[in-house]
């Protein structure tokens, strides 16, 4: 039996291991008491508790934390000294996403964060590693709405989203929170009240927090086994024959606070903000159940028509946002022949 079907259900905290375990697997309760005791005995499993109220959790292999001042620290021997011998046995493909990822995460924590202190952790078990780079500094999201003069940090999340984004262009690309977001199975931003979280097959989620928490927090997430690769990843936003950072994937619901709807031209002007430097933006309306009419004439026509070098293309839309782009279209259709 693969161990592994044993250790996801483990891992989902859903309990009752033993009867889920016997019944995907195709074995009797007995056997499957049997092979969750071996991988007790083995330590990649933990058990606690006895009888009815017995849990069990993933064990960690390995761990590794350390807090470091930020000035002049290097993002290369934080990795060397502390975070690769935690990877070195793991295929070459999963340990390049964790150098690549976390070393582009203590980057931003030490050019941008202001903290005093970066604090770097990693922590192993039989199924998956687990990292999280965390500073004292501003905050990512306010730092960013300074930055862009945005009237709401929330609106940072959906600039991140969009990638290309960097409060120190001389310095940085703008790539490496958008790509780290999307090489790992879970990337998690937490700073101030707002949470961010990219899970690897499901919408990105945006969650307030009832505390206002100081600094910033980047967690991330790869199975030790993923087939995931940077150059999969980075080709998929290239656009083909070239080698540039050309293409996004923007959620739109990102872009519709609680409470609100996509209806104003001013929601659409934040919306389309920086949508010139891609050649190609893929605007997904995922969540989003309907848009106004004056939000679909800005990012459709208004926006398409002053940078018609940036090609607009939406989906997952409802029947009703298609109706309000396909009018807006239609109108843009019309300008051209007018």
């Amino acid at each position: 039996m693969d161990q592994r079907l044993l250790l996801g259900l483990v891992a989902d905290g859903k309990g009752n291991v033993a009867v889920r375990l016997a019944e995907a697997a195709g074995i009797s309760r007995q056997a499957a008491s049997a092979r969750i005791s071996a991988a007790v005995r083995a330590g990649s499993i933990t058990r606690m508790g006895v009888g009815r109220g017995v849990r069990y959790a993933l064990a960690e292999t390995q761990r590794q934390e350390r807090e470091f001042r930020r000035e002049a620290l290097s993002e290369d021997r934080v990795w060397r000294s502390l975070c690769a011998p935690v990877v070195a046995d793991l295929p070459p493909n999963v340990r390049d996403i964790w150098q690549y990822g976390l070393t582009e995460m203590i980057n931003n924590a030490v050019d941008h964060s202001g903290s005093e202190t970066v604090r770097v952790g990693i922590i192993r078990n039989a199924l998956y590693t687990q990292a999280w780079v965390a500073d004292t500094g501003e905050g990512i999201f306010l730092k960013i709405a300074r930055a862009l003069d945005l009237y709401d940090p929330r609106e940072a999340i959906l600039e991140l989203a969009k990638g290309k984004l960097t409060t120190d262009p001389a310095n940085h690309s703008g790539e490496g929170i958008f790509f780290s977001s999307k090489v790992f199975d879970l990337f998690d931003i937490q700073s101030g009240a707002l949470h961010f979280m990219h899970d690897d097959g499901l919408d990105d989620i945006l969650i307030e927090r009832p505390k206002n928490a100081p600094g910033t927090l980047v967690l991330m997430r790869l199975d030790n086994q993923s087939l995931r690769t940077t150059k999969e990843i980075f080709d998929k936003f290239a656009v083909p024959d070239e080698y540039s950072f050309a293409r996004t994937i923007v959620p739109v619901r990102l872009a519709q606070h609680e409470g609100e709807k996509l209806v104003s031209r001013s929601q659409a002007k934040r919306l389309t903000m920086r949508f010139e430097r891609f050649k190609s933006v893929i605007l997904d309306f995922a969540g989003v159940e309907e848009i106004g009419q004056a939000f679909a004439d800005e990012v459709f026509r208004v926006f398409q028509k002053a940078h018609p070098d940036t090609r607009l293309v939406p989906a997952n839309m409802t029947a009703s946002v298609r109706e309000m782009i396909s009018r807006a279209k239609l109108l843009s259709a019309q300008d051209k022949h007018n």
